[in-house]
């Protein structure tokens, strides 16, 4: 079994995840995807985030899709950081192939998540393009510090078979969609 990973905190979910989970899928040759719905993201103010059963109710009805489960694991098993839900995920299923799927957009601040290597470390990892963000996001602070360990786009559908650290970045999505934007604008509504 491949499985892609793909955390956020999805207020609002909107067709940008979708296009990632979707072009993700196909690319890496996953069997599914999960959405990991956070309570809460440690770097971010959510003092205006909408709670995580409404987030969930709505992502569920974007996806619509039979091989994307949205998930509010982090919740059930009291983890606030993403290399904590991955040790967890990857203790609990040895048989899965996991695939970290990451906008490139979090590529160029991912050295500012808590234990960012161990993160790499864990599963191969792919970073889907976003619009803007192909032009710096290979150049921030952890990208540089993987660059070994980039793979060439073309082995995308073998990602899940590598060890980590393994990483891919994947070109084809430039939506210009963002959570932060559309609360911005729920905000000012």
């Amino acid at each position: 079994m491949r499985i892609g990973l793909f955390g956020g905190t999805f207020d609002p979910p909107h067709l940008a995840h979708l296009g990632a989970s979707l072009l993700a899928m196909k690319r890496l040759k996953l069997d599914r995807m999960w959405w990991l719905m956070t309570p809460g993201n440690p770097l971010k103010d959510t003092r205006g985030l909408r709670p995580l059963a409404q987030r969930m109710a709505d992502a569920r009805a974007l996806a619509g899709h039979p091989r994307i489960d949205v998930t509010g694991l982090e919740a059930v098993i009291n983890t606030r950081y993403t290399c904590d839900t991955l040790e967890y995920l990857v203790r609990r299923c040895p048989g899965v192939r996991f695939v970290w799927v990451m906008g490139a957009d979090n590529l160029r601040s991912f050295y500012r998540w808590q234990s960012w290597r161990r993160i790499a470390n864990l599963m191969p990892m792919a970073v889907v393009d976003r619009m803007g963000s192909s032009l710096y996001a290979t150049g921030g602070r952890a990208a540089q510090a993987l660059l070994r360990y980039r793979l060439p786009e073309r082995l995308a559908p073998e990602l899940a078979e590598y060890d980590a650290p393994a990483w891919v970045y994947l070109h084809g999505l430039k939506s210009p969609l963002s959570s932060t934007a559309l609360r911005a604008l729920r905000k000012g509504a």
